[in-house]
């Protein structure tokens, strides 16, 4: 079974300022999982899309790339305020994870030494895998695994060996599947999802083509893994 697709509505890593045109053209598409990150956008155009995404039916995440715990329980408030399904990203303080819980929130925080802009992930596949089994342990609906920014190992091994550690069902894969090669990666290391945003406002599946071609292209292509 092919991994599922959540459509970020991102590109550099900030949310896109045409956010709910480029949402409005798509919706129909059968793409359940739609999401945008924290940065990029006011409050209340983000607040505005999330209920347009969920009057849509559709599954909403936002991701929170901060660092500090006071930056991390920020963007869970905001999740919490802007109606999400989905927290992911941030690091796992304790106090992240007691406000998802009590807010009814599913948290999915970055498992393994994470930082910087763009995001990088550093350390041991012990480690990172060590980090990915606390997080469950502590009650994580998930990890966000940065796989392809990972800077001291191989992606898909480090992929491989989350998943085996915590269950395939627990493992999003953030960032960076920006061609089908990757894609058949993810399928082969058995992960659940995976984000995309740039890939598709940047035309790497259909060139020159609209962010819709290129979702298009890319939920057939899942289709038929």
């Amino acid at each position: 079974m092919s991994p599922e697709l959540i459509i970020m509505l991102t590109n550099n890593d900030i949310t896109v300022k045409n956010a709910a045109e480029i949402f409005e053209g798509c919706k129909d598409l059968p793409a359940k999982k739609w999401g945008f990150k924290d940065v990029g956008l006011p409050k209340e155009e983000m607040i505005a899309l999330a209920k347009k995404m969920k009057e849509a039916g559709k599954e909403t995440f936002i991701e929170v790339v901060t660092y500090t715990e006071e930056g991390c329980l920020e963007g869970a408030k905001l999740a919490y305020e802007c109606g999400f399904d989905h927290l992911t990203g941030t690091l796992p303080f304790d106090s992240v994870f007691r406000y998802a819980k009590e807010h009814g929130l599913q948290y999915s925080p970055f498992c393994g030494n994470v930082g910087g802009s763009p995001v990088e992930l550093t350390g041991s596949l012990e480690e990172i895998v060590q980090s990915a089994k606390d997080c469950i342990g502590k009650g994580a609906a998930g990890i966000d695994l940065t796989s392809y920014r990972y800077r001291d190992g191989d992606p898909v091994e480090l992929t491989k060996a989350v998943v085996d550690a915590v269950g395939a069902d627990k493992v999003c894969i953030a960032g960076s599947i920006g061609n089908t090669q990757r894609m058949d990666a993810m399928k082969e290391a058995g992960v659940a999802e995976y984000t995309m945003g740039g890939a598709l406002f940047n035309g790497n599946f259909v060139e020159g083509g609209t962010f819709r071609e290129n979702l298009e292209y890319v939920l057939k292509y899942l289709n038929n893994q």
